[in-house]
């Protein structure tokens, strides 16, 4: 499953869905129109990462939607995923390729223009730009490269651009106006009243943001 529709990226946070499953939040988003979804877990178990990947694979297996592990490429092969994202931390990229070859997409997350360029030279398949916006979600990245480091590096890569970071439906029409392909969020679905009203809402600034 390579030919993938970035424009709605759904990654995962237990944290934030108010007492609902994994399950029932993607499940809910997938009927407001997510077109991928990452699974992040940064806490559980091995075992507990994996059951929580064959679930979702299990909800996703007739929708056509992509499930991408993020940081574990053991859990993506355990579970024959259809792609890994990494971190600037994670397994290198080139030691990812070595072990997967073309069995699945690899995407990298860039916060710099040098992370973006050196990641396409070395055969990523998509990129994860972030952080667009200061978020609460993710503590650990670097200053916010704003809408002007999102262009910056939309001009300097051919490869699919999700931005990510502080998105939601009253900005994200900006983030594909500077270039990205897709807008990854997290809290914006997870923790919405209706998962399933907060992700068609976001698919209608995306179109409308292409038509303008």
């Amino acid at each position: 499953m390579h030919n993938i529709n970035f424009s709605l990226y759904l990654v995962t946070d237990r944290g934030l869905a108010r007492g609902r499953s994994t399950v029932e939040i993607v499940k809910r988003a997938l009927q407001g129109g997510v077109t991928c979804v990452q699974l992040r877990e940064k806490s559980c178990s091995t075992l507990e990462f994996i059951e929580q990947a064959l679930a979702l694979k299990d909800v996703l297996k007739s929708s056509g939607v992509p499930l991408i592990i993020n940081d574990r490429v053991d859990v993506a092969l355990a579970v024959e995923a259809d792609g890994v994202h990494l971190g600037q931390t994670d397994m290198p990229l080139a030691m990812a390729k070595k072990i997967l070859g073309d069995a699945m997409i690899i995407g990298i997350s860039a916060e710099s223009l040098e992370d973006a360029v050196e990641a396409e030279k070395n055969g990523a398949d998509y990129l994860g730009v972030s952080p667009i916006y200061a978020t609460p979600t993710k503590t650990d990245t670097a200053a916010p490269l704003g809408l002007e480091g999102l262009r910056t590096i939309r001009n300097s890569v051919r490869l699919p651009l999700v931005g990510i970071g502080g998105l939601n439906r009253d900005n994200s029409a900006e983030a594909i106006r500077h270039g990205a392909d897709g807008i990854a969020v997290v809290s914006a679905i997870v923790a919405a009243d209706d998962p399933a009203t907060a992700a068609g809402d976001l698919m209608q600034v995306i179109h409308e943001a292409r038509k303008s």
